[in-house]
């Protein structure tokens, strides 16, 4: 009798410590509704002088079978895209959300919608339930029809100090952008040299920055300087300040090579890191030929010039030398989605 009375404590205690240990049940209706979005308008040409007008999105709330703590995000994307590219406009605890028409202007220009042209986007609403693994739930999306107003892109921003640029976090040429403006930044680090290390911050000075203490690809607030390793380059970084995480792409070393380099295109010519600048450069003298850009010295990374303007494309066309000369050339990754350069004779 006394064994099956420990044997009933064990089993009561195991109960017990992993009901300790799971998170809360939560019960949902069997069909959970969806919130209903309103939008403001169907058709709308955005005016620069109304900017600080705001425009209201409302909706009805979610309804999970219980008093739910939901996160509500308006979300938009060309129409007829299947929301594969969505961009996040506005969130939410309660039942409605406004933004600027400046604001919502410069989401649609990030879209692609362009400038005095009328264009179609559609529209829904994210419900997320906060602190559960429940998957988000979406309204039927509504079709809006609008014009912006051309103004210069301003993205969303983290700037990138390190030793590479004298640990500045003031320096407006290393930074990195936010395109979508969700929060998720990409860009281009140099770093070609001493200790590897760089941190990143919210705006252009110390007050909130991020590390990284485990060497992980977490973030963590006064952290640890992150370190690129032994290896150096070009460094592509994506940073999920959703999550708190990053990603650092392969170090790239990029070179010319071509028939006006001092190579041909049997030998690459090693460009150097401008750190005044952001930019890698070279000056040497060429001959009228042809060159290229290339990534430690491998075609399958490889910058061209198809359209004679100034921005390289991948696997683009030759870029031509008519003259002979001494050079200094540039090749710049500081515009958000572009890579240009500058052949300048001297």
């Amino acid at each position: 009798m006394k064994s099956i009375f420990k044997i009933l404590s064990l089993v009561s205690m195991m109960v017990f410590a992993i009901a300790c240990t799971e998170e809360p049940a939560i019960f949902l209706e069997e069909n959970p509704q969806m919130a209903t979005l309103s939008v403001p308008f169907n058709n709308a040409v955005l005016n620069q002088e109304n900017a600080d007008e705001n425009i209201t999105f409302t909706w009805e709330k979610s309804n999970y079978g219980y008093d739910a703590a939901v996160t509500y995000t308006v979300q938009v994307a060309i129409a007829g895209t299947e929301f594969r590219e969505p961009i996040d406009l506005v969130s939410s605890t309660t039942t409605q959300a406004s933004v600027t028409t400046a604001e919502f202007n410069q989401r649609l220009i990030a879209l692609g919608i362009q400038a005095d042209s009328e264009g179609e986007i559609e529209v829904r609403l994210e419900s997320k339930l906060s602190g559960t693994k429940v998957s988000e739930m979406y309204s039927n999306s509504s079709i809006m029809t609008v014009t912006p107003y051309f103004v210069e892109l301003t993205f969303p921003r983290l700037y990138i100090p390190g030793e590479y640029q004298g640990w500045d976090p003031s320096r407006e040429n290393t930074i990195i952008y936010s395109e979508r403006s969700n929060n998720i930044y990409s860009g281009y680090i140099h770093i070609y040299g001493g200790s590897g290390e760089f941190k990143i911050n919210e705006g252009p000075s110390w007050d909130v920055n991020y590390g990284d203490n485990d060497a992980n690809g977490t973030l963590d607030q006064n952290g640890a300087n992150i370190n690129v390793g032994t290896e150096f380059g070009t460094f592509k970084l994506d940073v999920n300040m959703n999550e708190l995480t990053y990603t650092l792409g392969a170090p790239i070393k990029w070179r010319i090579i071509g028939s006006a380099t001092p190579g041909g295109w049997d030998a690459d010519t090693d460009m150097t890191f401008n750190p005044d600048e952001n930019v890698m450069e070279i000056t040497t003298d060429l001959v009228v030929g042809e060159l290229k850009f290339r990534g430690n010295a491998d075609w399958g990374s490889n910058f061209g010039d198809d359209n004679g303007d100034g921005v390289l494309e991948a696997n683009g066309d030759n870029i031509q030398v008519p003259e002979a000369g001494n050079y200094t050339i540039k090749m710049d990754w500081k515009t958000p989605g572009q890579v240009s350069y500058t052949l300048v004779k001297n």
